[in-house]
């Protein structure tokens, strides 16, 4: 399976813009710039996507471990934040947080803990990360 996005940019870093565009049409010219991205300005940028990504891909990774259990969700929400640092001469992503409230009928609180790990660790974008940035999970029953 692969899944595709481009992105186009026009101009020096600062003063440039720029657009993103997916496959499935959800971004489809999406503007970005050295605003959106580092002056909280107009417009997406990469971080946020990538929480984006990290928080749908946890969250349907988390539904999976739950139905091998044999549990369903009433509901799951999850928030990611992606830290961009100054790391020497760069950026870097340098940590992912993901916050987490579930509510599922008839799971206790051990259960819960030992699945929603097991999706933190083996989800596709967890897995990306891994190496390169400290992902942390704060996950509540509810």
């Amino acid at each position: 399976m692969q899944k595709t996005a481009s992105a186009k940019w026009h101009g020096g870093i600062k003063d440039g813009q720029g657009t993103i565009s997916t496959q499935t049409g959800v971004l489809k010219e999406a503007p970005y710039g050295f605003a959106s991205r580092f002056e909280g300005g107009p417009g997406t940028n990469p971080e946020e996507l990538i929480g984006a990504a990290h928080a749908g891909c946890f969250t349907m990774a988390f539904s999976l471990f739950l139905t091998q259990a044999g549990f369903t969700a009433e509901s799951i929400e999850t928030k990611s934040t992606v830290t961009l640092d100054k790391v020497g001469e760069g950026f870097a992503i340098t940590s992912c947080q993901l916050d987490m409230t579930a509510k599922i009928p008839g799971i206790d609180q051990a259960k819960f803990d030992e699945l929603s790990k097991g999706a933190k660790e083996n989800c596709p974008v967890s897995k990306l990360f891994a190496n390169n940035a400290k992902i942390t999970l704060n996950a509540k029953l509810v």
